[in-house]
């Protein structure tokens, strides 16, 4: 059988949904069969991230441009993949990796590794016309992730002076994803007609969410709750998500909250958000605490990890090793897979599956700085993830993967699964998680 063969890898700087260059790369079959793709950029990243390529030429995009991961696409990578087969992902992910020799990708970027990664996968779907979540998934792939939408903006995420970098709704209890999202649609306008009733400010931040200045962290929870109540849903079918991304207040074994003017040793955090689990309908927490503080990561997951969900996103960064560690000392139970922080789609996938084999939750996430590319809608599809992170209703880099996933789920008809069942038991409880 003829196989098709991969003819020319291209890239350009094309701009993220802030302004700032990113890297869009191009995969060119021999069978005319085409597949592009995009990598989005974080504001607030972990530190054992991939390396994102930069120029740091100051002349240029404020030294933000990303030349010359697009000219190793052109000149470095697309020589050593010429003649392979697309659908050999794991190999050329490896030709990849060993083309760059750094454990962090800082020689040839992350940006663009995965930008090659990700196009190749759409290639080779495109060269056996299969959408990119079937390719990806096969036959098993039918469960659309419930959404963790991003409503309210805090951290780094905006400039207010709410400290809390997201606060997220997940409409859980809806009989499907177009009808869960038409309620996460409800609630963030209803919010913003409440910020408006109490003259705050309805100006949304990096990820669409609202960003106004309040009393207190707390009282961003109040608000949401009140416009689940006006939309005429509960707490029963909406819960609520904190993105605390405690990682930016670390400092010499204290947690410094700039925003709030106050100073928490590890122990008073982790009893701080122990109680907030108590007090309010909160489903998950991702990085209560910093990526290097393990020892607080295990008390707080046995404080509260039977009934809350403990994301590990800086902690973990979508990396093996990372996650191993967290699984051997008992830290988080559920980990943010962005495909940017490793680097190929075939790690990403590997991180996936080590987390399903120990019982880990696993969320597709965007970044706050993104691009149009709805390829994370279909990776999550294809892997059945029980969610997705994609920000607010609101701004189009975000809506798009929201649409893709309306756009799938009326592909897969009555054979489409929506998330509920996923999470109706507590995380513990490993049969329930993956099915």
């Amino acid at each position: 059988m003829n196989r098709a063969r991969i003819q020319k890898c291209c890239a350009r700087e094309i701009l993220d949904s802030r302004g700032n260059p990113t890297v869009e790369a191009t995969v060119i079959l021999d069978d005319g069969s085409i597949g592009t793709a995009s990598v989005p950029s974080g504001a607030s990243c972990g530190k054992f991230e991939a390396h994102e390529k930069r120029d740091a030429d100051p002349n240029y995009y404020h030294g933000k441009s990303v030349l010359k991961a697009v000219y190793n696409v052109s000149k470095v990578i697309s020589p050593a993949l010429v003649g392979m087969c697309p659908s050999d992902q794991s190999e050329i992910d490896r030709i990849l990796c060993e083309l760059d020799g750094t454990e962090n990708k800082s020689n040839l970027g992350a940006n663009a590794i995965l930008a090659v990664s990700l196009a190749n996968a759409r290639a080779a779907a495109g060269h056996y016309e299969l959408p990119l979540y079937r390719y990806l998934g096969g036959t098993l792939a039918g469960r659309i992730p419930v959404p963790m939408m991003n409503i309210l903006n805090g951290g780094a995420h905006a400039g207010n002076n709410v400290a809390i970098q997201e606060f997220m709704i997940l409409p859980v209890g809806a009989s499907s994803f177009s009808e869960g999202l038409r309620m996460g649609s409800e609630i963030y306008h209803t919010l913003g007609n409440i910020l408006k009733e109490k003259k705050l400010a309805a100006t949304v931040g990096d990820e669409g969410g609202y960003a106004p200045n309040l009393d207190s962290d707390e009282e961003a929870i109040e608000l949401i709750l009140h416009a689940i109540e006006k939309s005429g849903f509960s707490t029963d079918t909406v819960r609520i998500s904190l993105d605390v991304a405690a990682s930016e207040w670390y400092h010499d074994g204290e947690y410094r909250v700039v925003k709030r003017d106050k100073t928490f040793s590890p122990t008073e955090l982790t009893d701080y958000f122990a109680s907030l689990t108590q007090k309010y309908p909160i489903f998950s927490m991702e990085d209560p605490l910093d990526q290097e503080d393990f020892d607080s990561w295990k008390t707080l997951t046995d404080k509260c990890g039977k009934t809350t969900m403990l994301v590990g996103d800086d902690l973990f960064v979508t990396n093996t090793a990372r996650l191993e560690k967290g699984i051997r000392l008992g830290a988080a139970n559920a980990i943010l897979i962005k495909p940017n922080q490793i680097g190929t789609l075939t790690e990403t996938l590997n991180v996936i599956r080590l987390a399903k084999e120990n019982g880990y939750r696993f969320i597709l996430s965007h970044r706050s700085g993104e691009t149009e590319d709805t390829t994370l809608a279909d990776i999550a599809v294809a892997v059945n993830a029980p969610f997705i992170k994609s920000g607010a209703p609101c701004r189009s880099e975000r809506v798009a993967k929201y649409n893709r996933l309306l756009r799938i789920e009326s592909s897969l008809g009555t054979s489409a699964c929506y998330g509920k069942q996923t999470i109706e038991r507590l995380p513990d409880e490993k049969e329930a998680i993956f099915v």
